[in-house]
């Protein structure tokens, strides 16, 4: 009788860790979801502040023109394909810096006040596309390493979930945005 009743509470014990793992990776898969979701919205607004800044007229054509395209390419880019996605958004930031780069440059543009605060709006917008992708991609790293265990595997405790992906981009900001 005693050992029935051990075995039952061992039983008892082992289920009750096993429903809280996978509440843990359950919980963790939607952190993933909501993670992504912030860094699409932290993406688009970075293609808003630059269309904004193109159009205020503070280029000249050919920038614009470039600009545009890179802005064009990175809202449009199809979500599902992570590649493709991670490719756009990572010319889109390599437009950027290469528009960006000078200090000097971007102190000239800034002696407007509608330009400085459209500039001060994208240098904050690069900031948070940043902070959205490490938040994106921490999670991750934690879920797989809850997931490589052998009792999450045994057990199927992710169920039907997928390997979760990270989103591998090219995000920093333009030099010349540095001190805004």
């Amino acid at each position: 009788m005693t050992s029935w009743v051990i075995t039952s509470i061992a039983v008892a014990l082992f289920a009750l860790y096993l429903s809280s793992t996978a509440g843990r990776l359950d919980r963790l898969h939607l952190r993933l979801e909501a993670d992504l979701f912030a860094l699409d919205r932290q993406l688009q607004h970075r293609c808003g502040a630059v269309a904004e800044l193109i159009a205020s007229g503070v280029f000249d054509p050919a920038t614009s023109q470039l600009l545009g395209q890179a802005v064009h390419a990175a809202r449009t880019v199809e979500r599902a394909d992570r590649l493709a996605w991670s490719v756009a958004e990572s010319q889109l930031t390599q437009t950027l810096i290469l528009t960006l780069s000078d200090p000097a440059d971007v102190a000239d543009m800034a002696g407007d006040d509608e330009v400085a605060d459209l500039l001060e709006e994208l240098s904050g917008a690069c900031r948070q596309v940043e902070l959205s992708r490490r938040f994106l991609n921490d999670g991750v790293d934690a879920c797989r390493q809850i997931r490589k265990h052998r009792l999450i595997r045994w057990f199927r405790l992710a169920g039907h979930a997928p390997w979760p992906h990270g989103l591998d981009l090219d995000d920093g900001a333009p030099p010349g945005l540095a001190g805004r």
